[in-house]
């Protein structure tokens, strides 16, 4: 296959793909935050890469500013150039449990390609099920655990998830690579599961009890005998560091309190009017 590089060829069974992906559906970092933390967990292998260079666009008009975040990375040293770095999409085994984990970036462009790699890899090693873990920007706030929400390309797999206390979306709008791929999978009789938590939108840090949230429920509907007890000191440290912030600015703290009534009786709000208030007040980067 054309821009899939295979570095080995590790034994799995028909194993289940996890997917994360920098970009769309990145809130808080809980994409590619959670597949970071099941690497480590599981100890998985790098076994194989995409070459970035067809899927990115690398310059654009416009101010370095505007442009700074579609660049390659580079490192200069007392004048020596040491490193490039270009977006990375890589595979990962864990053979211990039948895995495979996905780390990359969403394309700016040639979609159906890249789209076409994953399911190579899929035909390569069996794949039948295909999960994508990810996050949006949305009214939760930070003191309660954000719910899970789905996604999915075939009515049966309501019955798994349902136990798990897991909602279905609701949405009609601009469409991401995932929801691409899922449409795509269903065509090659794949089933794809997509697990979105809700994280706070006027925290653009990366957000351990997001992270946590899609663990539970991955390591659930996986059976995975995963202890990710590890995670909760990080979620504590997050709430103390957020508490901070509320005693700093009492006026945010007054909306996270209404956002904490609204999410306990379940009210649907406007999210533009929630962002246009944090914009007024400055706080648009905690």
């Amino acid at each position: 296959m054309e821009n899939l590089k295979f570095l080995e060829k590790p034994v799995l069974f028909s194993p289940i793909l996890i997917i994360g992906l920098s970009g769309w559906m990145d809130g808080g970092y809980v994409s590619t935050g959670t597949i970071v933390y099941l690497n480590n967990k599981l100890d998985a292998i790098k076994f194989a890469e995409i070459n970035p260079h067809p899927f990115y666009i690398y310059n654009l008009p416009g101010t370095m500013e505007e442009i700074a975040q579609f660049r390659p990375y580079t490192k200069i040293v007392d004048g020596l150039v040491n490193e490039v770095q270009f977006p990375t999409n890589e595979f990962f085994a864990d053979t211990n449990n039948n895995l495979i984990l996905f780390s990359g970036k969403e394309p700016n462009i040639h979609w159906d390609q890249y789209c076409q790699i994953l399911f190579f890899m899929c035909e390569e090693y069996n794949i039948k099920d295909i999960y994508f873990i990810g996050s949006v920007n949305g009214l939760t706030p930070h003191t309660r655990d954000p719910r899970v929400y789905s996604s999915i390309n075939n009515e049966d797999l309501k019955k798994i998830l349902e136990k798990e206390n897991i909602r279905f979306t609701n949405y009609e709008g601009s469409a991401s690579l995932v929801t691409y791929l899922t449409f795509l999978a269903k065509e090659k009789n794949m089933n794809m599961i997509n697990l979105i938590t809700d994280v706070p939108m006027y925290i653009h840090a990366t957000n351990p009890r997001g992270i946590i949230s899609i663990v539970k429920k991955v390591t659930a509907l996986l059976k995975l005998n995963l202890d990710y007890s590890d995670l909760i000191p990080l979620v504590e440290q997050f709430d103390n560091n957020m508490a901070v912030v509320m005693r700093e600015q009492p006026e945010l703290a007054k909306q996270v309190k209404k956002l904490e009534e609204n999410y306990d009786n379940e009210i649907v709000t406007d999210n533009q009017n929630f962002e246009e208030w944090l914009k007024k007040h400055g706080i648009e980067n905690l």
